[in-house]
């Protein structure tokens, strides 16, 4: 069984929007019944890069509003919710049932309803007297947003400032993960799967695997499973590995210039849930976009080349269909000619539609690739990358090319992402040589948060290397209490890091424990199975490989540079494996770096911190 999560999504959300009652595929429930649809923010994100309006009216869906908006009466109409089980949720859909602004409520929540906001509900529509206008209430458990078909986020800001933060308290760093495992609850729920758990040792990846540990047990052995694979799936059905990593396990990639298509667009022009904006001009980028699908992991140079090529066979199509139609341009057609080549016009009017939407698709890539030339040459993207990309190969660094692109094109965050990667990237750094590169930030009048405590982190890790003795451990529980819950060698897998045909460190990760081969590279990995006694699971005698299917969750931000590098090692294996990749919220370069500006002055090495910045 192939894991399609984007699928389970979008039948969820299509049996939701025909009241929960059965669809079959491609069809609706009752198209003669009208409703309304009412979403919060964060399950209106869930459903962009599923459904478009037309499909909304497809399934009967007349008019959609957000619920914090006021709304006018439409007594007639059967009303579905779509929201986050939150007190003002709650509070919104109380008023709205006690004013009877519509119909019949038909409840959906994206996530497990806690009992003190069910018990909430409950007891204000029945004071109200309105209780009898809640048809039904459904935990959905899609309290994720599916982006493409092998890429999912949870859409939980600003988790790694969260889970790092020097001043959290315990409260703080259990509620991040809660948060993060109800998210991945829901993930597993739609799959219909209890994967086997992987994760290194220590940090939040734990923190994360072990809570997740425990509510799948609980809720495997309730009255309620919702898992139910081994039902339909056969005994040869095998289950997936869930691996679980920190942002720290590989923090280069996060903050790193990247150079082909699919990353560059989110990282260069900013795409959200599969939306670029350019101008007036917004572009959808999905898995119904062929030139997306074939062109997403080239290199840059390559997807100009290949638009090019694209944009010369409509032409020379548009011209043979012109030509056997007898169209000579001259506007002028002969009445035996017309005549005689019916049945090639009849060809050309059935090829207008496919080579409409050709053009679009071309003058949409075009436009993509024609503002991201822009920004390569503003902003001398190519050289930072280039330079990067070195310094993370070979570990070493040509001290006069750093200064040069330092004072040289670019924005701030595209010097300070250079500047993280040269701390990254070098196993020592003469301090000398780090005072020039502050220097040449300074002089550029660059906040120097994020640099500053990137260099703090890892001269607590390197003291924490050197303490190999017994008072390490001391040092360890003194670092991680003063400077947040996920200290861990920020450096680890760096030195190797493009290596051995230039794989990341998390693709070399998941390869090693898909295979479940023994030795240091899977030892050091715990294992979480929630089927077995937790004896038997902690003695890593159930993780037996190898896997077909893995679900590879990053914790603290992800982004597409991850996703591709993952889907080009499945897609090489002899059978093609499945991965799905997940993160807490997809980041871009500068997003990642202003997390740790935040967190550079929240350790006191950076600038006062901006209001909306103290969380």
């Amino acid at each position: 069984m192939a894991l399609s999560l984007r699928q389970k999504q979008t039948d969820a959300v299509v049996r939701m929007l025909n009241l929960n009652h059965p669809v079959a595929s491609g069809g609706t429930a009752d198209e003669e019944v009208y409703k309304v649809l009412i979403l919060d923010r964060f399950c209106r994100d869930i459903l962009s890069p599923l459904i478009r309006v037309n499909d909304l009216r497809k399934h009967g869906i007349t008019l959609y509003f957000t619920i914090d908006k006021e709304r006018q009466n439409i007594p007639d109409v059967p009303a579905i919710y779509f929201v986050q089980p939150t007190p003002f949720n709650i509070e919104r859909i109380i008023k709205d049932a006690s004013k009877g602004i519509y119909e019949s409520f038909h409840l959906n929540f994206s996530s497990s309803v806690p009992r003190p906001l069910l018990e909430e509900l409950a007891a204000a529509t029945v004071k109200a007297d309105c209780i009898h206008r809640i048809s039904k209430l459904y935990d959905q458990y899609l309290e994720f947003v599916t982006l493409e078909h092998g890429m999912f986020s949870l859409a939980q800001p600003l988790t790694y400032v969260q889970l790092n933060d020097p001043q959290a308290q315990d409260k703080d760093i259990e509620a991040a993960v809660e948060n993060i495992v109800n998210g991945l609850f829901s993930v597993l729920v739609t799959l219909g799967v209890v994967p086997v758990i992987r994760c290194p040792k220590g940090g939040p990846a734990e923190m994360v695997a072990s809570l997740l540990d425990s509510r799948l047990r609980d809720h495997l052995v309730s009255r309620n499973n919702l898992f139910t694979e081994a039902g339909h799936l056969g005994s040869s059905f095998q289950r997936p590995l869930l691996c679980l990593f920190d942002r720290n396990f590989e923090l280069s990639v996060a903050v790193q210039h990247v150079w082909s298509y699919r990353p560059m667009v989110c990282d260069v022009l900013g795409m959200k849930l599969n939306r670029v904006v350019q101008g007036s001009k917004s572009y959808e980028l999905d898995d119904s976009d062929s030139f997306w699908l074939a062109n997403g992991s080239a290199p840059f140079p390559k997807v100009a080349e290949e638009v090019e090529a694209q944009l010369n066979k409509y032409k020379r199509d548009v011209e043979e269909v012109n030509r056997r139609t007898g169209n000579r341009g001259d506007g002028d057609f002969d009445g035996q000619e017309l005549i005689g080549n019916t049945k090639h016009l009849m060809s050309a009017v059935n090829s207008l539609p496919e080579l409409t939407e050709r053009k679009k698709m071309i003058d949409k890539h075009t436009n993509i690739a024609t503002a991201l030339l822009g920004e390569i040459k503003t902003r001398s993207l190519d050289g930072y990358y280039n330079l990067e990309d070195d310094m993370l190969a070979r570990g070493s660094v040509d001290k006069n090319a750093l200064l040069t692109i330092l004072k040289g094109k670019g924005s701030k965050e595209d010097k300070v992402r250079l500047a993280v990667i040269y701390l990254l990237a070098m196993e020592s750094t003469p301090p000398a040589e780090v005072e020039s590169v502050e220097a040449a930030l300074r002089e550029a009048e660059i906040d120097l948060s994020a640099f500053l405590y990137v260099k703090k982190i890892k001269y607590l890790n390197t003291t924490l290397a050197a303490a190999a003795t017994g008072s390490r451990g001391n040092l360890v529980d003194w670092a991680e209490k003063l400077y947040g819950q996920s200290i861990s060698v920020v450096t680890a897998g760096v030195k190797n890091l493009l290596s051995g045909g230039r794989q990341l460190a998390l693709t070399r990760a998941v390869e090693a424990l898909m295979e479940a081969r023994p030795g240091p590279d899977t030892d050091a990995y715990l294992v979480f199975d929630p089927r077995v006694s937790k004896a038997s699971s902690w003695s890593g005698g159930h993780a037996k490989g190898p896997f077909k299917e893995a679900i590879v969750f990053m914790i603290g931000g992800g982004n597409y540079l991850e996703h591709a590098s993952l889907q080009d090692f499945a897609q090489r294996q002899p059978p093609v494996k499945n991965i799905i990749y997940g993160t807490t919220e997809v980041l871009t370069g500068k997003e990642f770096v202003e997390q740790l500006s935040v967190l550079g002055r929240k350790m006191g090495v950076g600038g006062a911190l901006h209001p909306q910045q103290l969380l």
